[in-house]
């Protein structure tokens, strides 16, 4: 059974950083495509960050250049670093992994495992 726990989130004021973990038993990561979502409240969950098995990475257009999307191998866990935070990222933010697909996504339809999120709020 796969099982993916997040942890790391917070509240912190806009411009800091912040390092989401996400911990993964039941599947190797560095086999998966893992992925970040997150979901505001009021709003759709949207795609934040995907690494692919190849190590394949894609971001959404509004984190790129401030969130860094990693993993380790031998602690099986997967990473979302943020920097530059705004309030607008304020979120409850999940991850994510594929079943049998290896390969990114943005769809979260895609993807079959997911952890039970953390909150991430940004104050101005």
């Amino acid at each position: 059974q796969v099982q993916l726990v997040e942890s790391g989130g917070g509240l912190v004021q806009a411009g800091g950083s912040l390092r989401l973990s996400c911990a993964a038993s039941g599947r190797a990561v560095s086999r998966s495509a893992m992925g970040w979502f997150r979901q505001a409240p009021g709003k759709e969950r949207e795609f934040v960050a995907a690494i692919s098995r190849s190590s394949s990475i894609i971001y959404a257009d509004s984190v790129k250049g401030r969130f860094t999307i990693s993993r380790d191998s031998v602690k099986n866990t997967v990473f979302l670093e943020m920097n530059s935070l705004k309030p607008e990222d304020t979120a409850v933010y999940y991850c994510a992994g594929r079943a049998v697909y290896t390969s990114t996504s943005y769809l979260s339809e895609e993807y079959a495992y997911w952890g039970q999120g953390t909150q991430v709020t940004v104050s101005s």
